[in-house]
């Protein structure tokens, strides 16, 4: 495939009045459905303790989607290695790349069960030149001491285990992966299946800070998330550019190599689109609350939990509603282009939730439709 690629990233969501069990086969068909529509990778997060959310082991859903695909990259959007070590992580993908080689990217995330705080951005909303949103910025700070947060790494971590530092877990996943490894003793480590994979690592991130710094300095490809923090994307691409230095190998790079993530609902009409969005607001506030992911509900639902918000409850998620791209083709792919315009993306990252399968499944052939019909896609 040439052209402007498109991505998928997936949580597993779970609907009201539905399973897990119906999510993980609604997101191994939607994987086969990505891959027939045109995307070029199909990713899966990694979030624990969400009654909505069923992607809890990247690795594993990987495994189930790899074997009911058959060209399209899978991968972790993203691992979070604040709770676990390199070496699970590379000899989990090192598995997977051994029966499926050539198609596993491998995402990494910092996440230690806390969220990260804002720091250094603007204080204002403002819109670009090109017309993209860049909210207020969002502040985490009333969730860090969070009771869910903490019992999350309390069963996540092993006693008296503490998360290691990032940059340094990313420094081990490579060389690992080279077959590179030495204890500070000078102890060689070869992680088998894992060492010579040919796994693409990713960096994701959320702000300028030391995710987009890892990936610039290490050259690895970076996912900058306008989908969590949209207000700080545009720092976030900026601050791995800086850091960026080429890398060798196999898969290195000689420049930077950036893909933007977004929210997306794609109807045949701007207000089909939004109604199917109506979750929206609710969702993203059951997470910001600290509860975790509430079952996505129906536009119905939605209306009964929205019913008696506060300017409070609307202001907790009004950076994530007003910069979700809900409207028919041509209007979310105009969005779109104005994203990656403005952040210099070479990729652009889809994650979408509706209440209801086949329109999510509509939603992801809609929009690449529109996208093969601006060339963006070319087989």
């Amino acid at each position: 495939m040439s052209g402007f690629p498109l991505g998928v990233l997936d949580l597993v969501p779970i609907s009201s009045g539905s399973t897990a069990a119906e999510a993980l086969r609604g997101s191994v068909d939607l994987a086969r459905q990505a891959e027939r529509f045109g995307y070029a990778r199909y990713w899966f997060a990694e979030h624990h303790l969400n009654p909505g959310v069923a992607g809890t082991s990247p690795a594993v859903v990987l495994a189930l989607t790899a074997s009911a695909t058959s060209t399209i990259r899978i991968g972790s959007g993203a691992v979070q290695l604040g709770h676990r070590t390199a070496l699970s992580t590379v000899e989990e993908f090192g598995l997977l790349d051994a029966v499926h080689p050539g198609r596993i990217d491998l995402g990494l995330g910092r996440s230690a069960g806390g969220p990260p705080v804002r720091t250094g951005e603007p204080a204002v909303a403002y819109t670009t030149e090109n017309g993209l949103r860049i909210p207020k910025p969002f502040s985490f700070a009333h969730l860090r001491d969070h009771p869910r947060f903490a019992l999350q790494r309390r069963l996540l971590l092993l006693p008296g285990a503490e998360s290691e530092e990032y940059s340094g877990q990313v420094g081990d996943v490579l060389a690992l992966l080279r077959g590179e490894y030495r204890s500070a003793g000078g102890v060689e480590a070869h992680a088998v299946p894992g060492e010579g994979a040919a796994v693409q690592v990713w960096v994701l991130g959320s702000s300028a800070g030391v995710s987009a710094e890892t990936a610039g300095a290490s050259g690895l490809r970076f996912t900058a998330n306008y989908h969590v923090s949209p207000a700080g994307v545009l720092e976030a691409a900026e601050a791995y550019r800086a850091a960026f230095k080429p890398s060798a190998g196999p898969d290195g790079l000689d420049r930077p190599y950036l893909s933007v993530s977004a929210d997306v609902v794609v109807a045949p009409s701007d207000a089909e689109a939004r109604e199917l969005a109506t979750g929206y607001a609710p969702w993203v506030r059951s997470i910001r609350t600290g509860e975790g992911a509430i079952p996505f509900p129906s536009p119905g639902e939605a209306r009964e939990l929205t019913r008696d918000w506060s300017a409070a409850d609307h202001a907790l998620v009004a950076d994530r509603v007003e910069t979700q791209f809900a409207g028919s083709p041509a209007t979310v792919a105009d969005q779109l282009e104005r994203l990656r315009e403005a952040t210099g993306a070479d990729e652009l990252l889809i994650t979408t939730i509706t209440h209801g399968h086949a329109d999510r499944v509509r939603s992801y052939r809609l929009l690449a439709g529109e996208w093969a019909r601006r060339g963006h896609l070319r087989w």
